[in-house]
């Protein structure tokens, strides 16, 4: 990559994203010499203003950020970092720096919580118990829960209808772990039919 360091004093914005949720964590700045230690270790290291020196973040809470991926922006003059937080990346302890309410992409972590659970199956797992049923097992539910989020939205109430629309979309991404599809699968089908 070409960043450009000159353009700004020899420090760039860098912005920290979840690489499952794409939830923006936080915002640092780096100068070449952090920029050189991160891409070297796969561990987010900041130029920090304040200590006038290099911080790797987590190096006392041992909350790394671990690079999964890197993207410069048009004008070479700001990082994109995708990671994957070994804990909560703000130090008040919070998920992000930034204040949301909730997770607005819990729906992907969801997602990563079932490949987990195929890829290390817990005893007493809702998701293990399913996937040992097998496929039939599964599309019986995601069809079961369908139809119980359509009578919900007909005949019930709100909170109804939104714990009945949660259990299809999680039945619903278990048959899409099953059939070894996934949300970006979806996504991507649908941009492509939206154009």
């Amino acid at each position: 990559m070409e960043i450009d360091f000159n353009k700004t004093d020899g420090l760039v914005p860098v912005i920290i994203q979840d690489e499952q949720t794409l939830e923006v964590l936080m915002l640092g700045y780096m100068n070449q010499e952090a920029y050189n230690k991160t891409v070297e270790e796969k561990i987010v290291t900041f130029f920090s203003r304040s200590k006038n020196r290099l911080w790797t973040k987590g190096e006392t809470s041992n909350n790394f950020l671990r690079v999964k991926g890197m993207h410069i922006d048009c004008d070479n003059d700001t990082l994109l970092i995708k990671v994957k937080a070994d804990g909560p990346t703000c130090h008040t302890g919070s998920r992000s720096c930034f204040k949301t309410d909730y997770n607005q992409n819990f729906i992907l972590e969801l997602e990563a919580i079932i490949n987990d659970r195929y890829d290390n199956p817990q005893e007493g797992s809702y998701v293990n118990k399913l996937h040992r049923k097998g496929l039939n097992k599964i599309a019986q539910k995601v069809g079961e829960e369908a139809v119980e989020t359509v009578i919900a939205a007909l005949n019930e109430t709100e909170t109804d209808l939104i714990n009945e629309a949660s259990d299809l979309v999680f039945h619903l991404l278990v048959l899409l772990k099953e059939k070894g599809l996934n949300l970006e699968r979806i996504a991507k089908n649908l941009e492509e039919r939206h154009k």
